[in-house]
């Protein structure tokens, strides 16, 4: 069997989806069924624990596809990004929603009504998805989450014209590892919301992300001037250019989202760790 990526992979020794028959081995494999994320985020863990670490997030409306259901934890894998491991199932649902409209500004609340005098239900963030029920008002109802202003949504098929002032949005979220909400994220997890945002659809790690772009986007690394737009990969870390001298990213060092001088990140992150190793620019 060619080897296969563990994290985008939803296979164990014991068990495996029906999706990969006869490309891994598995003491049995079972059908995936779907289930639907109806809290803002839900953390997919490396184990059936709340205190296991978190490896990517679930945002409200994405589907978890279920191939192991116990003690209140679902093991399976992200419909979004392909991301496999545990999922609290609290926050799912066996009931779809097929979703055609999404979150499209930083995070917004869907109230239990259409009122903004009313509880909210959630607060959800950036690129969460739901299906639009009733409009009232200013109000579009977001099934099976609450209501939320209309105004603050988009057809699926609707994309941000800039990418980077979706990233700038994000500036000073607190760094998460394995974070994708507004309320906290990590590198990738910022360059995969803004992208995504502007429709370009991005894996969740850094150098998943590394290999998407340098069959899509062009090569610029050894190129003397950045500039607003490129996306620059170190291993293990990646950022995005503003301008021609600043770099926005989520970082462990300022433990946020930050804007700084790229020549001053540059230094940091090559004597803590490795010089970069790509700068990519949409082709």
């Amino acid at each position: 069997m060619s080897q296969l990526d563990p994290r985008v992979t939803a296979a164990r020794a014991d068990l495996a989806s029906s999706e990969l028959k006869g490309r891994v081995d598995a003491a049995r494999f079972v059908d995936p069924v779907e289930h639907q994320v109806i809290i803002p985020a839900a953390p997919i863990r490396q184990a059936p624990d709340h205190a296991a670490a978190m490896d990517d997030q679930l945002l409200a409306g994405e589907v978890f596809a279920v191939l192991e259901a116990r003690d209140g934890w679902a093991w399976g894998q992200s419909r979004a990004d392909g991301y496999v491991g545990w999922v609290d199932m609290a926050g799912l649902s066996a009931t779809i929603h097929p979703v055609d409209h999404k979150v499209s500004v930083l995070r917004t609340y869907a109230f239990s009504e259409p009122s903004i005098k009313t509880a909210p239900n959630h607060l959800l963030s950036l690129n969460s998805c739901f299906a639009a029920g009733r409009r009232e008002g200013r109000f579009v109802e977001a099934v099976g989450l609450g209501w939320v202003i209309a105004a603050h949504s988009a057809s699926l098929d609707d994309t941000a014209s800039d990418c980077v002032a979706v990233a700038e949005a994000f500036l000073g979220a607190p760094y998460l590892w394995g974070g994708k909400e507004s309320l906290g994220l990590d590198c990738s997890g910022l360059v995969q919301m803004a992208l995504q945002a502007a429709g370009q659809d991005m894996p969740r790690d850094t150098d998943q992300q590394e290999a998407v772009l340098k069959a899509l986007w062009r090569d610029v690394t050894g190129e003397p001037e950045r500039q607003r737009g490129d996306v620059v990969f170190w291993p293990g870390h990646v950022g995005i250019m503003t301008d021609s001298e600043h770099l926005l990213h989520a970082n462990a060092s300022s433990m946020d989202v930050t804007l700084e001088p790229f020549a001053e990140a540059e230094a940091r992150i090559r004597t803590a760790e490795n010089p970069v190793r790509a700068i990519y620019r949409p082709a």
